[in-house]
């Protein structure tokens, strides 16, 4: 990673200071707050090796595969 000059430090410094990071205050919240059928789910170490092996060997993803899973103990319900 290249180091910064102290010129260039104070530059950024003046322009942040400018221009500062607009953030969301209009009470959208974030991306999870906006886009609700993102959810985070959490499994264990097991589970997230196999998903993402599965995933790997199937060219999908770990949220595809695990919606693979639920639509066919879905169907085998009805």
């Amino acid at each position: 990673m290249a180091v910064m000059t102290e010129e260039e430090a104070w530059a950024l410094e003046e322009e942040v200071t400018r221009n500062p990071p607009k953030v969301t205050g209009d009470g959208t919240g974030g991306f999870f707050a906006r886009h609700k059928e993102a959810t985070v789910i959490f499994v264990d170490r097991v589970s997230a090796a196999w998903l993402r092996v599965r995933a790997e060997a199937a060219h999908k993803t770990p949220t595809e595969i695990i919606g693979e899973l639920v639509r066919k103990e879905i169907a085998q319900a009805v």
